[in-house]
């Protein structure tokens, strides 16, 4: 039970943790010159997501164009979906989670977020601002299994349901309303760019061209030009329970797309509706439907697999959007410059990927980064200024035993104060003197012992008036002294005097080691017990004396005074001793007291530091993972590098602000302290700490290429050969970003005849990798290369175009084929009635 309550608990720490290094990293790309500049885009934008499997793409590219467009906020997305649950059942089966964590976290919340359903008779809409959800009222969908005319019922139901329409009407002119609410945001409203996604296998891009034309004619109405484009996501990883219908499903909808992209494709349909009914054409003339068209895949063109799956492309989904819709800056004489060099011109890409034949082209495209990992690094950051925080903590202050002791109460002269006062302060002997004697003569006392003696004289009178009012009353005493967690309280006061001795120090010195105070203290014991066992063998002895040979004066004929001698003799020689024997055991019992204590004293304290020693391993666990999951060679020695880092920054500020800096009450405080409220609490305060004190440092905001040569080269002694110099890290970086930005979709290379590329580096103003990519293999390359600069020094991102295939190049299409063949001889109806027969005969 232990082991799992300690496995939640760690299990928290990381998550926020995780939370932690994910909101520094926002910072990061957040800042201005000091860390990345974000761009804006010029035009406003909407993203038109159709069917329900590409849900989690929503919040995907949402978080991406809030974290990197300036005015991303005036960004509005549409979801258009059915009530039909059956794709949220079985979505993730071929989808693994993208490496940005935040992506990936928030795509479902952000589905489950927008899903709130209302109004179904004509279809519903939920809103969150600028996420909208539209459901279609189509309950041919509502199917446990795909029915053998699913995708034709969908195409049927739409368009013969007037309230699923006039739903769709009344959500897209909202939206259109909202994006002129955000038109502030955007240096120009001439122009809208609409950027429609779908996966290839999902049923209702059976209605894309009337959702994309309905949703152009209603934007229309408020912008002088509507530019649309379409990203396809194909899922080209093995699936294990619907691979058979989904690859035909796909090889349907890319057919329909062929068709929708020919020169001569044209459209017309009711699709607008009225408030009170009246249906309004809406026509499409002679031209492709979409102005480009994207085919993305969950495999790159080497046919590996894509980690993050098709989500993954989320990413090339908001930076070609950027590159075709960015803002163009203004120098210092109010005109417009460039963005770079040899910029994106649309027209041209979409020239240069038509055939000679004039067959429309597709496209697709690769992304890569390479970035500061800030992450790792805020962990790692974090990790060394805890464990630095942890040493102070185990240094053993320069105390002697007797220091120690004293810190407890223990010292010698402290247990006395202690024992004193417990017995009586009356004169014991004179107490005792007045007890009621029986009448004995001395004559017949003499021959006695004086244990002999004493019963003579007073019986068990002696005995009960010492019991009662020497032995009983140190008892009392003796539990009052020793109150359960009197020694932890002295200790406790003593660590306000000595904030240095904490529970490290408590652990150790309370443990049973060399020199420990628990080892003093148990010496002490053991000489007491000693002492004890002395006197009482001493009183043993003086019991055991005859009366005729103590050494008391003896007066002639005075039997009376000789008894009374006698008596005050005895006491002296008996009762004494009693009394130092008495002291000596509630002394020792005290000290056995305070050895409990000191056990119970040492399991509160280890459990103190174990906790403390737990975070700290939690710590690095998590800098480690991080670490892994970064690219190999991006991450490399960020511990050892960020290690030094942190330990000259710790240097520089307890120079300048003194050694205790870091246990003042606005900083850690005492950790001791906040060690006992739980780990969460001290994480809590750590990371805050780390954020204002280490993380805004300069050694922490280099550009990202001067970073990682100096994390490269951290390892290297002086005059080793294998030093990493400016131009090797250049062209590595430059190699990785090519291997890495490899085209997302898998085409048969032989077939393709007409293959265009183009390439795009997104990077700082002032980087040098930039300059170095701006003109490398500028004499042999055979692509337009080029540069779009923006204020980031924490990384460098590349975008690779490539276009002019046809759909039956790509792979998908070729083993969808046999699928689409086997459903289609099945029965299975795969295209609305009247589209099947104008597709082209499949090549």
């Amino acid at each position: 039970m232990a082991a799992g309550m300690e496995f939640s608990s760690n299990n928290a720490l990381k998550r926020n943790l995780e939370k932690y290094a994910a909101q520094y990293a926002t910072e990061q790309e957040r800042q201005g010159s000091l860390g990345d500049g974000r761009s804006s885009i010029h035009y406003p934008a909407l993203f038109l997501f159709v069917g329900d499997q590409v849900a989690p793409a929503v919040s995907a590219v949402q978080e991406i164009n809030r974290l990197k467009w300036d005015n991303g906020e005036g960004v509005v997305y549409v979801q258009i979906g059915t009530e039909n649950q059956e794709h949220d059942q079985h979505r993730d089966h071929d989808t693994v989670p993208t490496k940005h964590d935040h992506y990936s976290d928030g795509a479902h919340s952000g589905y489950a977020r927008v899903n709130g359903l209302s109004d179904a008779r004509n279809g519903s809409t939920s809103d969150d601002g600028q996420v909208t959800r539209h459901v279609l009222p189509l309950p041919t969908i509502q199917t446990d299994r795909p029915s053998k005319t699913l995708r034709k019922d969908v195409h049927r139901s739409f368009h013969d349901s007037d309230q699923a329409l006039f739903g769709l009407n009344r959500t897209l002119r909202r939206v259109s309303n909202r994006i002129a609410e955000y038109g502030r945001l955007y240096s120009s409203f001439d122009r809208i760019y609409v950027t429609v996604v779908t996966r290839a296998d999902d049923p209702l891009n059976v209605l894309l061209p009337e959702l994309t034309k309905l949703t152009e004619t209603i934007l229309a109405q408020s912008f002088k030009s509507v530019q649309t484009d379409l990203h396809v996501l194909v899922s080209e990883m093995e699936q294990v329970d619907s691979f058979g219908y989904a690859s035909a499903a796909g090889l349907a909808f890319l057919r329909e797309l062929d068709y929708m992209q020919g020169l001569d494709y044209t459209f017309s349909g009711n699709l607008l509706v009225t408030e009170d009914g009246i249906s309004i054409p809406v026509v499409h003339p002679t031209s492709p439907l979409f102005d480009l068209v994207y085919i993305l895949s969950d495999k790159n063109e080497r046919g590996t697999g894509v980690p993050g799956g098709w989500i993954e492309n989320a990413e090339i989904i908001c930076r070609i959007c950027l590159l075709k819709n960015r803002k163009q800056d203004a120098d210092s004489s109010g005109s417009v410059s460039s963005t770079g060099a040899n910029t994106y011109n649309n027209t041209s890409f979409k020239n240069n990927i038509r055939t000679t034949s004039d067959q429309h082209g597709y496209a697709s495209a690769g992304f890569a980064e390479i970035r500061r990992p800030n992450k790792p690094i805020a962990l790692a950051v974090l990790y060394h200024l805890y464990r630095y925080l942890l040493e102070r903590m185990r240094q053993e202050p320069e105390w002697s035993i007797k220091d120690k002791l004293a810190f407890f109460g223990l010292d010698g002269a402290s247990v006395e104060r202690k024992v004193e006062g417990i017995l009586p302060d009356e004169d014991l002997v004179s107490g005792m003197s007045g007890i009621m004697t029986h009448n004995v003569s001395f004559t017949d006392l003499k021959p006695l012992s004086l244990r002999e003696a004493e019963r003579a004289l007073f019986g068990h009178g002696a005995e009960a008036y010492f019991r009662d009012n020497v032995v009983r009353l140190a008892e009392e005493r003796v539990r009052q002294r020793s109150t359960e967690g009197s020694l932890r309280r002295k200790a406790e006061q003593s660590r306000t005097e000595h904030p240095e001795v904490g529970y490290f120090q408590w652990a150790a010195w309370s443990d049973n080691g060399f020199g420990s105070v628990r080892e003093a203290l148990l010496g002490l014991i053991r000489d007491k017990s000693v002492q004890l066992e002395s006197a009482r063998a001493l009183l043993e002895q003086r019991q055991q004396e005859w009366v005729e040979d103590q050494s008391f004066k003896r007066a002639l004929f005075r039997d009376k005074q000789n008894v009374r001698n006698l008596i005050d003799c005895l006491l002296e020689r008996v009762y004494v001793p009693k009394v130092e024997l008495l002291r000596l055991e509630n002394e020792l019992q005290l000290l056995r007291v305070y050895d409990t204590e000191m056990e119970q004293l040492h399991t509160f304290s280890r459990s103190v530091t174990e906790t403390l020693a737990t975070l700290e391993r939690v710590l690095r666990e998590t800098a480690v993972e991080s670490i892994a999951a970064a690219d190999e060679y991006i991450g490399q020695n960020v511990m050892e590098y960020y290690g030094k880092v942190t330990e000259a920054l710790i240097a520089d500020l307890e120079a300048k602000r003194g050694r205790d800096v870091w246990f003042e009450d606005r900083h850690m405080g005492d950790m001791n302290g906040l060690a006992t409220e739980g780990n969460e609490r001290l994480l809590q305060r750590l990371m805050e700490v780390c954020h204002v004190m280490l993380l805004t440092a300069e050694p922490l905001r280099v550009p990202f290429e001067e970073e990682l040569l100096l994390r490269a080269n951290v390892t290297i002694t002086y005059g080793d050969k294998n030093v990493l110099t400016r131009d090797d890290l250049f062209r590595r970086l430059y190699r990785t970003l090519e291997e890495q930005a490899v085209v997302r979709v898998r085409v048969f290379d032989y077939t393709q005849e007409h293959r265009y590329e183009e390439k795009y580096f997104f990077g700082d103003h002032h980087s040098a990798f930039m300059d170095y990519a701006a003109y490398a293999e500028e004499t042999s390359r055979i692509y337009k290369l080029g540069v779009v600069y923006e204020e980031r020094s924490s990384g460098v991102e590349k975008l690779n175009l490539m276009g002019g295939f046809h759909l039956e190049d790509l792979m998908v299409y070729r083993n969808g084929r046999v699928y689409y063949d086997s459903y289609t001889e099945n029965g299975y109806e795969l295209h609305p009635s009247d589209l099947a027969e104008k597709l082209s005969p499949m090549r």
